[in-house]
């Protein structure tokens, strides 16, 4: 009998010296939108931007070398921009660099925690709604409509009134009490598609709380659309805070914001253009970069934009 060699055995199995190269790898939802967003730079020149905002208003006073809380020096009040005080002073001598910074802390802050009070109220809200559904939900989004008409400045007028305040937590509470009802539409209309999923059926035939279906099962499933639309709702914040304190309505003295800034100096324009063109500049500068980051997000957060 013929003795067996090692070259009478051929070996089954895929040849790797062969392998057909794979134009992409997979890659993981939150990579592939971080990429998209990253090719878009329009958004990421916004995101920028914003951070850079954001670091002027928390250390522009230590970098301009002027306390926040110096005292008024007629001396050198309404002094145009220069070496020594980049944004000019105003009418009471204080470098306006400060009093910018100083105010887009409070601008920023109330766009931010309004936009995250109603995104949360409105998200819970239309979750419940979608996931009830029949009369419950008719009646819910009633509630909503009837709130919805109501006027915004009506009812920050009355609270005002009521509360005897103008302080940022009653600013915050007059635009955030009627604020989250087109959120909670938004929501709505997403989960009612995701409500009849099978994983939702499932949830319910386990005997899970509404709750928890909403918390773990439909509002991750509509994270993308709730990050845009609360990015969206920052520069809405931020634009009626200086909209109600130009008219009165919002931050008073002592304290302030850009909006209380351009109200104080909208009377002396035509004298110091300055004092007014560097708040509202600003308050357009937020703006503008929120809706652009939310463009890009919108973009880079949604699959089927996907090309």
């Amino acid at each position: 009998m013929e003795r067996l060699i090692k070259s009478d055995f051929v070996i089954e199995g895929p040849d790797k010296t062969q392998e057909i190269p794979f134009d992409s790898v997979p890659v993981t939802y939150g990579r592939d939108a971080w990429n998209r967003f990253r090719k878009n730079k329009v958004a990421l020149t916004a995101a920028i931007l914003l951070l850079l905002l954001i670091f002027m208003v928390i250390f522009g006073p230590i970098i301009s070398g002027y306390s926040i809380t110096e005292s008024t020096n007629t001396a050198i009040r309404n002094n145009p921009p220069d070496s020594k005080h980049w944004f000019g002073t105003d009418t009471m001598g204080r470098d306006l660099f400060n009093r910018v910074c100083v105010g887009g802390r409070v601008s920023i802050a109330i766009g931010f925690f309004g936009a995250v009070i109603v995104t949360v109220l409105g998200s819970l809200y239309g979750g419940f709604a979608a996931l009830l559904g029949g009369k419950a939900d008719m009646v819910m989004m009633r509630i909503v409509d009837i709130l919805s008409s109501i006027p915004n400045l009506l009812v920050i007028i009355l609270i005002s009134v009521i509360v005897d305040s103008k302080g940022i937590g009653t600013i915050l509470f007059a635009m955030t009490v009627t604020g989250w009802c087109p959120t909670a539409r938004i929501v709505r209309s997403q989960m009612l598609q995701i409500s009849q999923s099978d994983y939702c059926l499932a949830a319910r035939l386990m005997d899970i709380s509404p709750l928890k279906i909403v918390i773990r099962h439909l509002i991750p499933n509509t994270m993308s659309v709730i990050i845009v639309d609360a990015t969206f709702r920052v520069p809405g914040f931020i634009f009626s805070e200086a909209f109600l304190s130009y008219v009165g309505l919002g931050i008073q003295p002592p304290g302030t914001s850009w909006g209380a800034q351009a109200a104080g100096a909208q009377g002396m324009f035509q004298f110091y253009p300055w004092q007014l063109l560097f708040p509202a500049g600003m308050i357009a500068l937020t703006m503008l970069v929120f809706t652009l980051l939310g463009d890009g997000l919108r973009d880079a957060l949604d699959p089927r934009l996907r090309r």
